[in-house]
């Protein structure tokens, strides 16, 4: 056992997150794995060729907080020999297949997180040395026949291994193995330095038994040319394979959501809000998934809130924006009024460092986990990011008039409870009276991304949905209050049409039967339903505005 070589620490990692309440089974990814393992050997025994080898080459990359690292130390925590894992993996799933004695703790893995640098690190040399000599060091204690040298390099005493061991193997697991591509004291010439290092301990390596790398961009990315090019690449949103894994599925949610309620005497978590909060990132497999780490903090916390973009804050998110601010400032008003928006993700073309074009830099925001990616259209997945790209709007004045409208959201929703219609209309107008306004309206659409935008801050005592089922009919947005008693408010958009036709729709369809209770049952929402109508017309040369308030229920008094 050592370091690097068949060590203890992952598996004290697995133990650690199967252990937790909300540890969900992932083991079935192993499945995946093993006939790789076996598939050199099965063709070589059928027809007597080489053919497929490459497949054990295996790259998957996922956004941040995906959970990566904990998949890693689970599959190295199943085949390392260096540990005894039986007494979790008779509890999963992959104790089901034949197979599963045959590889349990039957290989020798080399495990390596790329993500950790000495203390006080300021170079590469002193970054990849860590891992250099703490490797070498593991090799030559566990083979001291194998006659190592202190200074050989990592391959060639791996080399010398398979020569002199009786063709001994490893499997590979390297945990974001692009970490220091994201090092501000890297140069390019260290990059290529560190992609060389890669390439010569796994390429046309016969001690390679299966080499598992994870990152956030794909390899394409960093490897220009064919030093890398063995590798097979997941990523989620081109490739099918491996999607389940990565991220929580709806069943499973289901499922977490079910432990949670048994659990909590007085739970304050509702399942809508998870959907809400966490869910919205789309795989090419089509399956819809939720951020892993947000769901299991909401849940062990007891509050939804903001546990992954914590880490990483909206300053991050407007480092991509400002790359190429004016072209891409107007999308991003388009994205925070909830309508996707038409990019060209290339995955390989998105790095923190170079982004030029807007199709770069909603790539980044792709890869990264700031944006879902579904068909041809890129947009905010859910509450949790949509706060930080509204905080985003309200503090960036180089968003120019997105970041002006915004800021007058507060004051929109207060006038809309309060009936001013002579200040709604104002700040609706206020987009037309800008040197460069946000759009040319052409039709409803578009009326529907600044009223959007006007109430921005809603959505912090409010779940939005546009478009709804309601009545006998559907609605432009229903604001569903977070507090039961508050203000519910329907609101229903006209194009060349007066606010008045609005508010005689709203009734006319029974849009306000959404805040009904069901038979026999009190209402949901106690507090006043407000219907509004908004009417632009767009042949007007003014630019008029109409707003309309009307009370269809006061608040009900409960005692």
């Amino acid at each position: 056992m050592g370091v690097y070589l068949n060590g203890s620490s992952a598996y004290g990692l697995f133990q650690e997150a199967y252990s937790l309440s909300y540890y969900v089974d992932k083991s079935k990814i192993i499945s995946e794995l093993v006939p790789l393992i076996e598939l050199k050997k099965n063709i070589r025994e059928r027809s007597g060729s080489d053919q497929g080898k490459g497949m054990k080459y295996v790259a998957i990359t996922r956004p941040r907080r995906f959970g990566k690292t904990t998949m890693a130390n689970m599959i190295a925590s199943y085949f390392g020999k260096g540990i005894d894992s039986h007494e979790e993996f008779d509890t999963l799933q992959v104790s089901g297949y034949p197979w599963y004695r045959k590889h349990l703790n039957q290989h020798n893995v080399i495990h390596i997180m790329f993500n950790t640098m000495p203390q006080g690190c300021k170079s590469y040399s002193q970054y990849i040395n860590l891992f250099r000599k703490g490797l070498l060091s593991d090799l030559r204690k566990a083979y001291p026949n194998a006659d190592i040298e202190q200074d050989d390099d990592v391959w060639y005493a791996l080399t010398k291994i398979y020569e002199y061991c009786g063709n001994e193997k490893f499997i590979f697991i390297l945990d974001e193995w692009d970490y220091i591509y994201h090092q501000g004291f890297a140069s390019r010439e260290d990059k290529d330095d560190f992609t060389k290092f890669l390439s010569n301990l796994l390429k046309d390596k016969a001690y390679v038994e299966l080499a598992y790398m994870t990152g956030i961009l794909p390899i394409t990315k960093y490897s220009s040319g064919s030093e890398l090019n063995m590798f097979f690449e997941y990523t989620m949103a081109t490739k099918v394979k491996y999607s389940e894994y990565f991220g929580f599925t709806e069943a499973e949610v289901d499922e977490l959501y079910g432990r949670y309620l048994k659990q909590e005497a007085e739970p304050k978590v509702t399942r809508e809000g998870l959907r809400l909060w966490y869910d919205g990132y789309d795989t090419a497999a089509g399956i819809k998934l939720y951020n892993p780490r947000s769901v299991v903090g909401a849940l062990s916390d007891g509050q939804l809130g903001d546990y992954w973009t914590s880490s990483g804050p909206y300053d991050e998110l407007f480092t991509y924006i400002e790359k190429n601010v004016d072209e891409v400032k107007e999308d991003v008003g388009l994205l925070i009024s909830g309508i996707p928006v038409p990019a060209k993700v290339q995955e390989y073309a998105a790095t923190s460092m170079e982004l030029k074009t807007r199709d770069e830099i909603f790539s980044a925001m792709v890869v990264y986990g700031f944006l879902n990616y579904e068909d041809g259209c890129v947009s905010i997945p859910n509450k949790e990011l949509m706060d930080k790209f509204a905080e985003m709007a309200q503090k960036e004045e180089k968003l120019g008039n997105v970041y002006r409208l915004t800021k007058e959201s507060a004051r929109m929703l207060a006038a809309t409870k309060a009936g001013d219609t002579e200040t709604m209309t104002e700040i609706l107008q206020f987009v037309h009276n800008t040197e460069s306004p946000l759009l040319v309206y052409n039709n409803e659409a578009e009326l529907v991304s600044i009223v959007s935008l006007a109430y921005l801050q809603a959505r912090d005592y409010y779940r939005i949905e546009r478009e709804d089922k309601a009545g006998v009919g559907y609605v432009d947005f229903i604001f569903y209050p977070f507090r039961k008693d508050d203000d519910a408010i329907i609101i229903e958009l006209k194009v060349n049409h007066t606010a008045d036709e609005a508010i005689r729709q709203i009734k006319d369809r029974q849009y306000a039967l959404k805040f009904a209770g069901r038979m026999g049952e009190e209402p949901e929402y106690t507090g006043r339903i407000l219907a509004v109508g908004i009417a632009y017309s767009k042949d007007d040369p003014g630019k008029r505005h109409e707003c309309k308030v009307e009370v269809l229920r006061e608040k009900e008094k409960r005692f």
